[in-house]
């Protein structure tokens, strides 16, 4: 959860996850849509999907227990190198180097390392100094102490603005403190591009309250989770709606979701369809993988940010 994501963030959903899927063998057992239902609103939905693979996998290939090493932990979904690091060296005592944003930082700055991160081979380079940088005790608290004070290190002292230089512990040791110019590390040159994209709602209900809601691919924009139908434009929203009930169609306010690499230019438009010949027109104009959910059944289900503040917003 905390992949790309702060802790005031996190917090809340960290708690009510852990509450439902208190073990491995308990997110195992559970359906894909109760897991991405408690992430709804966090983001990065793949990191769900990923963590719901990787505790089967984990109970039917592995026992129950997962692997102790980083290299074993790597073949698991969802762990890259930098996170199996951390489950080996917070559980397992293994010497081996995490290498977060706030890791990132604190080397960058203790070291003066000018190599560009926006490249591969700069930020190879920077990772084995970390690596070499390790404790050698044998303690068996060493490396997750270690991790830990290195991670807090960073987002409490070393931050991105305005490092707490004069309060820092290791400030002797820290070669861009003692050129005075802490903040220009880490160098990054390369900036991430933000896209655009439209896209139009269709918010389609019945009078009794019933919503009519898709499930979406795995891959791409909000991969598997319970969406309004979504169309590239209004237009095409228009177009693929039953021409006798078009008049009924009644747009709501546009707005704009930001997502980490995306703009979304958001339109919706909202239908609410009352007798039985409306609501026999309409599905079949729509995706196959959509169902009419009763009123209240959507709070349970996994719903990208924009949908719930739609129908938050409504109730």
């Amino acid at each position: 959860m905390l992949q790309q994501t702060q802790v005031s963030t996190v917090r809340a959903y960290y708690l009510k996850f852990i509450a439902r899927f208190p073990d491995v063998h308990a997110l195992s057992d559970a359906e894909e849509d109760d897991v991405l239902g408690l992430w709804s609103g966090l983001g990065y939905y793949s990191r769900a999907r990923n963590l719901h693979r990787c505790a089967r996998l984990v109970v039917r290939g592995h026992g129950g227990r997962f692997p102790e090493t980083a290299i074993e932990l790597q073949t698991l979904p969802g762990i890259g190198r930098s996170t199996a690091a951390a489950i080996a060296a917070f559980c397992f005592n293994e010497r081996v180097a995490i290498f977060d944003a706030n890791v990132k930082r604190v080397l960058s700055r203790l070291l003066a390392f000018s190599g560009d991160l926006s490249m591969k081979a700069s930020e190879d380079q920077l990772w084995n100094h970390a690596t070499a940088l390790l404790p050698a005790s044998t303690h068996p608290h060493a490396m997750s102490r270690y991790t830990q004070g290195v991670m807090d290190l960073g987002a409490t002292v070393c931050t991105a603005r305005r490092p707490a230089c004069v309060v820092c512990p290791v400030r002797q040791l820290c070669v861009a403190s003692s050129e005075g110019a802490p903040e220009i590390y880490p160098v990054k040159t390369r900036k991430v591009k933000r896209g655009t994209q439209k896209l139009s709602l269709l918010w389609m209900e019945i009078d009794d309250g019933r919503l009519w809601l898709e499930k979406r691919p795995s891959s791409g924009i909000w991969g598997g989770l319970h969406c309004f139908p979504t169309f590239e434009n209004d237009d095409d929203l228009q177009v693929s709606f039953p021409r006798g009930l078009r008049p009924l169609l009644r747009r709501l306010p546009g707005f704009v979701h930001i997502l980490t690499h995306k703009t979304l230019q958001i339109s919706a438009w909202r239908v609410v369809l009352s007798d039985t010949t409306e609501i026999s027109k309409v599905p079949k104009y729509l995706g196959t993988s959509g169902a009419w959910h009763v009123r209240g059944e959507w709070i349970k289900l996994g719903l990208p940010a924009p949908i719930r503040k739609l129908l938050e917003g409504a109730r």
